[in-house]
């Protein structure tokens, strides 16, 4: 997702959150001195300056329709920001999917090598909670103690952990539409409803609405999971930032190739309409999160 969204008002949201996340993720990755600012080195060229920052966006969003503090938000989004960027670095180790480029530049064991890049996954997913448990994060411990369980949980082995677990087995596996769809929605759709509904958690928000932002990230994960598989078979690697082409390499079937490219891209069209729907408690309030999952079925990175 690039800056150039169709919607001026999210293209701006998008570049206000892209330099905030930043500026955040600069303040609590310092570089220490001693021999262990290596791993802080890989940690901040893992999370800095790239991606799409659409899990801080729809948490910053999401928290904006209750008027939490933008403070507390960026922290959350900063977290699950550093959780998506932990991922990415394992994924691209040999063992997982051995890929040499992420964001258009060397995956973080190319730029350093095997070993730092695990440990700087390690280290960011541990920062994370870190971050969410600190008092900074809300006033409530309370609060604070579910977002760490909600993220966990959509993190471990019920979530993307899980999910990348039967991914990393879909080629050997009888994979249906029905079964494509529970793998993307552990492997990402777990982390992007945590991000759309923590700014309901922040805000101890009314079970109602918490439930209908839960809706809305169900169908928007989806949509955005067949649109990459779209980029993966249509897209360009100099626009991509990463390597495409490699689920039809791998054999791994997707939702692209049980249903075909119109198919597909009408289906995640669909959802796209459908997460929109879901949103009508919170009126006019919610126009960014509606140009958010328009956007996603249209993007070209």
């Amino acid at each position: 997702m690039t800056a150039n969204a169709a919607d001026p008002r999210l293209a701006e949201a998008l570049k206000a959150t892209g330099e905030a996340v930043n500026a955040e993720l600069d303040r609590l990755l310092p570089l220490p001195d001693g021999p262990e600012a290596r791993v802080i080195e890989a940690m901040r060229y893992a999370s800095l300056d790239g991606g799409k920052r659409l899990r801080p966006l729809l948490v910053m969003l999401s928290a904006s329709l209750f008027n939490v503090a933008p403070s507390s938000a960026l922290r959350v989004g900063c977290a699950v920001e550093m959780i998506h960027c932990y991922s990415l670095v394992h994924d691209d180790l040999p063992c997982m999917d051995d890929d040499d480029l992420r964001r258009g530049r060397p995956t973080c064991h190319r730029q350093f090598d095997e070993a730092t890049a695990l440990l700087a996954g390690d280290a960011l997913l541990t920062r994370a909670f870190e971050v969410l448990a600190a008092e900074p994060t809300h006033a409530d411990p309370a609060v604070r103690c579910q977002l760490v369980w909600e993220l966990a949980h959509a993190s471990g082995g019920a979530g993307m952990v899980g999910g990348q677990m039967v991914d990393l087995r879909a080629a050997e596996l009888s994979m249906d539409v029905a079964a494509i769809t529970r793998l993307q929605q552990m492997k990402t759709g777990r982390l992007i409803c945590f991000s759309c509904e923590a700014g309901a958690v922040l805000a101890k928000a009314a079970p109602n609405l918490r439930q209908a932002l839960k809706n809305y990230a169900h169908d928007l994960g989806l949509a955005f999971q067949i649109a990459d598989d779209l980029l993966d078979v249509e897209g360009d690697v100099s626009q991509v930032g990463k390597r495409v082409g490699k689920d039809a390499d791998a054999g791994k079937a997707t939702f692209v190739s049980l249903l075909g490219v119109e198919r597909a891209r009408a289906q995640a069209r669909m959802l796209a309409d459908q997460a929109c729907a879901h949103l009508d408690p919170f009126g006019d309030k919610a126009d960014l999160l509606r140009a958010t999952a328009r956007f996603v079925v249209e993007r070209q990175a």
